[in-house]
Parts: C-alpha cells; sequence; structure tokens
C-alpha cells in the first residue's frame, strides 16, 4: 500500500513556476499567442519560447511578430538554441526542439 507520503515525494512543480517568463507555444492562433508573449515581455523584461515538432514554425512566427512588428527597437533575440532529442513515443525517431530567448533593450 502506497502512503501519503511516498505520493508527496515523487510529485514535481510544473517548469512554469520555476520560470514565470517561459511559454510553451502549442497549436493555437499564431497572434493570440503572440499577444501572450506581448504581455509576458511587458510584465517580466524578458520571454523565452519553447516549442517542439510541428509548432516550431510557429514559435519562429512570434518571435519575428514580437522583434519586428510589435516591440520594434524595444526588445531583441538574446539567444536560439535548437536541439532534438530522442523520444520513446515515437520510436526511434528524433524529435526537434527550439528556444528563443527575447530580451528587453
Amino acid at each position: 500500500m502506497i502512503t501519503m507520503e511516498e505520493t508527496e515525494r515523487h510529485t514535481e512543480t510544473p517548469k512554469q513556476y520555476d520560470q514565470p517568463y517561459v511559454f510553451y507555444v502549442r497549436n493555437e492562433p499564431v497572434m493570440q499567442a503572440a499577444l501572450d508573449v506581448f504581455m509576458l515581455i511587458n510584465k517580466h523584461g524578458k520571454g523565452l519560447l519553447k516549442a517542439k515538432g510541428n509548432t516550431i514554425p510557429s514559435a519562429v512566427a512570434i518571435a519575428n511578430i514580437i522583434v519586428e512588428k510589435m516591440l520594434h527597437n524595444s526588445v531583441s533575440i538574446e539567444y536560439i538554441t535548437l536541439d532534438s532529442e530522442n523520444t520513446a513515443v515515437f520510436g526511434k525517431r528524433m524529435l526537434s526542439t527550439i528556444e528563443i530567448s527575447i530580451i528587453k533593450n
């Protein structure tokens, strides 16, 4: 029988609470996501876009909308990290990931 103490030790806090400026890109309209990132950058002074697989083009589009159109000359891209991971869900296929960091100047 599992006790309450054993279940409490294995619970993890979501990544969103560790870093409140992280935005996980999902399959939603790009403009709506860009407005969410816009508010995130205004609140925290920086934003980190994270995307996997088919949502990578949306993350790039959101970053371009923020940097080139919405907050022109007041924000810049700090760094872009491209990576891939081997997941058990897809067997031996690799899943691409991207992180785009946007900061206020």
